[in-house]
């Protein structure tokens, strides 16, 4: 077993979550199950490969959307804020100050400045299955990653075709609702790169290759020479291949990276004690080792105090993961084919409030895209003089879904999935189809 364990962290609703990199034990979205069963869930339901994939990027406890992508230049100062906006590589487009590596690159990127349809809780649900929870089918609306892997599948038997490197640890997350284990995402779990074991081996020794491998064949022969494998079957034989696969080993170990590459993860900011931006590059190796969909948590954005001292931390930080991110995809080729959206559970207050912070604000959010062949290079959308409201072209969750269903070959229009009862589901609400400002 893998672990790799993070802090705790908690939002103003007094929620204990981990902002943490999974990178090894058997957690899946629904039950804890094991591997040898999601293996057979899978094979009884005959799940396909393809090599179309998306990267979600979620910003738990709501990203402060005017002070990243819609800077309120002209607003009083109890709502402008303390940022500058900058401009971009794209005419007529800014970001904020501290996102300088992403305006360098606005040409291969998307900003959504009127994000509307926040069900306004703390919960990754709606970022993940594009859904709310109000009048849900029988078993509940499954995540996107769940939808994927039952109409797709992964590139490789070794490498689940749903991977969560982050989770919602209250439960409060989409699962694979109606769809069933066979589709739960694959959720390494864990609470801290220093307390990664793999029967001893210790995650500095896992650094090294030689150890991650000698580690691995070490498990194999010691459970054959207890005969624990003896009389099991195959699946168990599968989940043990999955562990052990050179593939998926070779994903997770970012020290298999050229370190240029990773270099460019590790030149941000120190200090802000929320540990690396290597979740961003396992999250693109996973994606080239064959997943379908993984997602990522990357934390510290319930601002209802010091929030521009906290901004001015975590979105330099933001800023390289996700620009290292795109980069990655752009050099190898993968932008055409892999979809990646950031973005939170909500936006935060226009107004500044006593503490110096923003609270919730489910009435307008932000959001970034980028890849899968999509129109980059503009901005959609724009809310008002206050940034509280979207005065132009809202954006609906359910858009962006139907969005990134396309990218993936999906027609939304068409494409429906049985819930426990039988009843035909479709992907998203049929009333949301997918922005014409980045398909054909």
């Amino acid at each position: 077993m893998l672990n790799i364990f993070g802090k705790r962290s908690s939002f103003c609703d007094g929620v204990s979550r981990r902002n943490f990199l999974k990178v090894g034990a058997l957690g899946f979205g629904l039950g804890q199950l094991s591997l040898p069963d999601l293996l057979r869930a899978e094979a009884a339901a005959g799940i396909r490969r393809s090599q179309k994939a998306v990267i979600m990027v979620y910003l738990p406890g709501g990203p402060s959307h005017q002070d990243m992508y819609d800077i309120k230049t002209e607003a009083p100062e109890n709502v402008r804020g303390e940022f500058k906006a900058i401009d971009t590589n794209v005419s007529g487009v800014q970001l904020c100050e501290h996102l300088p590596n992403l305006a360098r690159m606005m040409d291969k990127l998307v900003a959504i400045r009127s994000l509307v349809g926040s069900e306004g809780q703390h919960s990754s649900f709606q970022c993940l299955s594009g859904r709310v929870k109000k009048q849900m089918p029988p078993g509940g609306w499954p995540a996107l990653g769940s939808i994927l892997s039952r109409l797709q599948g992964a590139a490789d038997k070794a490498v689940p075709p749903f991977v969560a490197l982050s989770g919602d640890s209250n439960g409060r997350g989409a699962t694979a609702g109606y769809l069933g284990v066979a589709h739960a995402s694959f959720s390494p779990s864990g609470q801290g790169r220093r307390d990664m074991t793999l029967n001893g081996v210790t995650l500095d020794r896992l650094d090294d290759r030689k150890a991650l491998l000698s580690g691995m064949d070490r498990l194999r022969k010691e459970i054959d020479a207890t005969g624990h494998m003896n009389g099991q079957d195959s699946f168990n034989h599968m989940a043990l291949d999955v562990l052990t696969s050179s593939r998926l080993a070779d994903a997770l170990n970012v020290s298999k990276e050229d370190p240029k590459v990773i270099e460019r993860y590790r030149q941000g900011p120190k200090g802000d004690g929320r540990g690396s931006l290597d979740s961003f590059c396992v999250a693109r190796r996973l994606v080239e080792a064959g997943a379908r969909c993984v997602t990522l948590s990357f934390g510290g954005w319930d601002t209802h105090a010091d929030n521009f001292k906290s901004l001015s931390k975590r979105l330099p930080a933001l800023d390289i993961g996700v620009s290292s991110l795109v980069q990655d995809l752009y050099e190898r080729g993968m932008d055409r084919d892999v979809s990646v959206v950031v973005w939170g559970e909500f936006g935060r207050t226009p107004k500044i409030n006593e503490k110096g912070g923003r609270d919730h604000w489910p009435r307008v959010a932000g959001a970034l895209l980028a890849g899968g062949g999509m129109r980059t290079g503009q901005a959609i959308g724009r809310t008002d003089r206050l940034g509280g409201e979207a005065a132009d072209r809202p954006v609906h969750f359910g858009e962006v879904f139907a969005t990134l269903y396309n990218r993936l070959g999906i027609d939304t229009s068409r494409t429906t999935l049985p819930d426990l009862s039988g009843r035909p589901q479709y992907l998203v609400d049929t009333s949301h189809l997918p922005m014409p400002e980045l398909v054909a």
